[in-house]
């Protein structure tokens, strides 16, 4: 009976042996398309697990992370914080200027995945110019995401945001009264990351699908990315950090919003098809959401004003025109509207013939005014 017992222990456990070695061979092959080395791939491969010992704030010094995919259009909305943009076809004008010249430094490059080699083309580039110490995240971007990490973006898409051409609420998470209260960017919320289980359930949207993006004071400053991750944490789904924050803000010329002196956002016109023209729809939008952030100005006869007009125009008749262009503000955009676009063209005309410096555009389209104060804007026939 002992031998029999004693046998039996010993195929379960080959068996058992057996079966982890199947599920270990089995999970690695999975991950197979991940980590093993394609055709054409930059030899020294790095994980998730390497880079986020790299990607923290505050920013360390002995690293440089480059984002090789195109700059506008994949960088500027979502990268890895702390990374640099150097796209793969823009590489050899600007790694020169932009990649430490101790050639020992460790340089990640990344781009948009396993199917992806701009990072890979990349890293040999760098190595063609001395660089000694180079890995290449191959995973990339979505593989950062995916791991539960923070995006980041950049000064140029916050700049989009504070215009409005891109949505989200931008919160700072530096202390209120000692920073933000001082100066902050335009739109911002103040929760500052010490308060910020105390004032984020009722100053965060309600809808956790909200884009959200945390910034603080600079790449030294952490405060930003703790925000960033408390907020994940209260189930908010599209949530990015600017780690560039307020000095890079400024530095680069953005407005500064002072507590107590807010000025609106300036406004996200679109252009319609012919020149000089606002798209109707991007007209209604401004007139019924944020009038504020433009002028408008009817150039109707004085009567037809008073029949009916927009409640934040101005009356400037078409032959008066000329001679008030000084009073025009030039820190927003100047719509010029009338009945159907004949004389806010004209007007359009004069102005930037007169003061190409303003920034102007006219309403093409037959515009009515109901006496109920509604209006009505339609396409031209035909």
């Amino acid at each position: 009976m002992r031998n029999t017992l004693a046998s039996f222990r010993r195929r379960y456990s080959v068996l058992l042996w057996i079966t982890m070695l199947l599920t270990a061979s089995v999970a690695w092959a999975a991950d197979d398309s991940t980590m093993r080395p394609k055709e054409g791939w930059y030899p020294n491969v790095a994980d998730v697990d390497f880079v986020a010992q790299y990607a923290v704030l505050p920013k360390r010094n002995d690293v440089v992370i480059v984002d090789s995919r195109p700059k506008a259009r994949k960088y500027d909305p979502g990268h890895i914080p702390g990374a640099i943009s150097i796209s793969e076809r823009e590489f050899d004008q600007l790694a020169p200027s932009m990649l430490p010249p101790d050639k020992s430094t460790l340089l990640i490059f990344y781009c948009g995945g396993t199917k992806c080699m701009l990072s890979h083309k990349s890293a040999f580039a760098a190595e063609k110019l001395g660089y000694t110490n180079i890995k290449v995240y191959a995973a990339g971007y979505p593989d950062w995401i995916k791991s539960g990490n923070v995006g980041a973006v950049s000064t140029d898409y916050m700049q989009k945001v504070v215009s409005g051409e891109k949505k989200a609420v931008v919160v700072d998470a530096r202390p209120k009264a000692r920073k933000y209260d001082k100066g902050h960017i335009p739109g911002a919320v103040s929760i500052s990351e010490r308060e910020f289980d105390q004032l984020a359930p009722t100053v965060l949207p309600a809808d956790k699908a909200t884009p959200l993006v945390f910034y603080c004071g600079g790449y030294n400053c952490a405060l930003s990315d703790k925000s960033a991750r408390k907020a994940i944490a209260l189930g908010y789904t599209n949530v990015k950090t600017y780690p560039a924050g307020f000095p890079e803000w400024k530095g680069a010329g953005g407005q500064v919003a002072v507590t107590g002196q807010e000025t609106p956002k300036a406004a996200a016109v679109k252009k319609g098809a012919e020149d000089g023209t606002i798209a109707i729809a991007s007209f209604k939008e401004l007139v019924d959401t944020a009038p504020d952030t433009i002028m408008i100005v009817d150039v109707r006869d004085p009567a037809d004003y008073k029949r009916g007009s927009f409640k934040s125009a101005v009356n400037i008749p078409i032959n008066d025109l000329e001679n008030k262009l000084d009073t025009l503000p030039t820190d927003k955009p100047i719509v010029y509207i009338c009945g159907s676009g004949g004389r806010s063209g004209e007007a359009y005309d004069i102005t930037k013939m007169l003061r190409a410096d303003l920034d102007v555009y006219f309403l093409d389209a037959e515009l009515t005014f109901n006496a109920d104060g509604t209006y009505k804007i339609e396409p031209h026939a035909g």
